[in-house]
């Protein structure tokens, strides 16, 4: 970014990491920004600017996880749109695409050529399809094969899809069965403890539970993972993890999608992972 002028014969521009970096009046450039400027208006826009850069980096990546997470087809002409862009394109890029029998790491959308992906094959194709889907790893059947290749690569993915933590759904469950117990019993010395973790890790708490909400099959699935309902300060103890649609109808085991049961078991694995871990004493 070409520098700008400012009071008192000062230059600002925005800098690497999005920092505003200010000159004097003989080109020296300053470690730090002069009090005395702090207020320019044209210093205040470029942090202003910048503040907006972030959030529309976080915007693009939160897109496209959401296209990810529910595996949607994406027109080729969005892609196109969005990819002179960098933020978008720096959401997208290397993350695994498939259209028809193709698949392959997305490096590229242009007007003309259509949709660049590396293969398995290491060929680098373009594909002509109208859309493309970013699926959910869970729905990959060479998501082991895909991630040695994406090693070999050194694909580095903004958006985690490739080396996501997965849960395969079991085969079979007991007739009716409606909750899993695996991450229950967890302690918490405080309410608030578990809470925050959830907050860190981005999972709204509702009603006493962590949840995400899942899109699949056409309706939307919650899975919700009991932390406990008392004073914040509280200790307290994990609970089930259950699945449940929009209106509080419970789902059975059984009927869970792969990406919704993918979904609830990583987000209460990774709950869970923040528990008060005892020490056994020596000896024992």
């Amino acid at each position: 970014m070409g520098w700008l002028d400012a009071a008192s014969g000062y230059q600002v521009r925005l800098g690497e990491n999005r920092r505003v970096q200010c000159r004097n009046g003989k080109g020296k450039q300053l470690s730090s920004v002069p009090a005395s400027i702090k207020d320019d208006p044209q210093v205040v826009r470029l942090r202003q600017l910048a503040e907006w850069l972030a959030r529309h980096d976080d915007e693009c990546l939160s897109a496209v996880d959401g296209w990810m997470v529910r595996s949607l087809p994406v027109p080729t002409a969005l892609l196109v749109e969005v990819w002179p862009d960098e933020a978008w394109s720096s959401a997208l890029r290397d993350l695994v695409v498939t259209a028809g029998d193709e698949v392959g790491f997305l490096r590229d959308a242009d007007p003309d050529k259509g949709v660049g992906v590396v293969t398995l094959d290491g060929d680098t194709v373009r594909l002509k399809a109208d859309a493309v889907t970013v699926p959910h790893p869970v729905l990959l059947d060479d998501l082991e094969e895909l991630r040695e290749f994406g090693a070999e690569l050194g694909v580095e993915q903004k958006v985690q899809q490739l080396f996501r933590r997965t849960f395969a759904k079991p085969a079979e469950f007991a007739a009716g069965k409606k909750t899993v117990d695996e991450f229950a019993g967890g302690r918490f010395e405080q309410l608030t403890h578990a809470l925050s973790r959830c907050r860190g890790l981005g999972y709204p708490v509702r009603g006493g539970d962590a949840v995400y909400s899942a899109f699949e099959g056409g309706r939307e699935v919650e899975a919700r993972f009991w932390l406990g309902g008392d004073y914040p300060e509280s200790e307290t103890w994990t609970g089930e993890l259950r699945w449940s649609l929009a209106d509080g109808t419970g789902v059975a085991l059984a009927e869970v999608g792969p990406v919704a049961w993918s979904e609830g078991m990583r987000m209460a694995a990774a709950v869970h992972a923040g528990r008060v871990v005892e020490e056994k004493a020596a000896g024992q």
